[in-house]
């Protein structure tokens, strides 16, 4: 299947995908009808799901009525694949509708989970950053991932209904800003949004405006700059 879409682009937003549908199935009350919803949503009969599996429709009806043990992960797996591969078979028609709003998202910005938390101080050798302003508080912010945000792009075009987003899986992460002049803008941000990052790295400036300073003084939040080249910094990062 021709998505349009650089292949690896199409391939780490299907990855994305699937643990939003694993995610949603894991964490539901009833997981068998969260499974029968995402089956519908792709348009897959029972015998077709059941003919991929190699299974009886039967078996697929127990599932989704939760008439059997709540599915393993291994059954979800295999569930999620199946609906996938099915819809990729067929021309990828739902597939690419669902996958529209994280190709679109990474215009903006890219959000990446660490395997464990590393303290500020951490980041500060990792990314041979500058601490501008509350040093003091390094040692206590754990950051369990990172956001590399284009600051021109989110500030100017993304909706801010899109804005929780940038925190992925929880608000304890480092927000790394990349075309800043002077760093107000996206602490400005920071101090009208309901969540906050744990430390505001800033990309490739000097100094940092006085009133970007004193928010980060009020929500006691590190901020640090780092002149390391982007690629630089994702490889670092990455190797965590």
């Amino acid at each position: 299947m021709d998505t349009g879409y650089p292949k690896s682009n199409t391939e780490s937003t299907i990855e994305k995908l699937k643990k939003e549908i694993a995610g949603e199935v894991v964490l539901s009350v009833k997981s068998g009808a969260t499974m029968r919803k995402w089956r519908e949503i792709f348009n897959i009969t029972q015998t077709e799901l059941a003919d991929y599996l190699d299974v009886s429709p039967s078996t697929v009806s127990d599932y989704e009525s939760d008439r059997r043990a709540s599915p393993g992960i291994n059954i979800i797996k295999r569930f999620i694949n199946a609906i996938i591969d099915i819809d990729l078979a067929k021309g990828g028609k739902i597939t690419t509708q669902l996958t529209q709003e994280f190709i679109n998202e990474q215009e903006f910005f890219e959000v990446h989970e660490f395997a464990t938390s590393f303290t500020g101080k951490e980041l500060v050798k990792l990314l041979e950053a500058k601490v501008i302003i509350n040093e003091d508080l390094l040692d206590t912010k754990k950051v369990y991932g990172y956001t590399l945000i284009n600051s021109l792009k989110v500030i100017l075009d993304l909706p801010y209904s899109q804005y929780p987003r940038l925190y992925g899986a929880m608000s304890e992460r480092a927000f790394i800003f990349t075309e800043v002049s002077s760093g107000r803008s996206p602490m400005v941000v920071i101090r009208v949004s309901a969540l906050k990052p744990s430390i505001v790295i800033l990309h490739g400036i000097k100094e940092v405006d006085v009133l970007a300073l004193k928010i980060a003084e009020k929500e006691m939040i590190p901020v640090l700059i780092t002149n390391l080249k982007v690629d630089e910094i994702k490889d670092a990062l990455h190797k965590l």
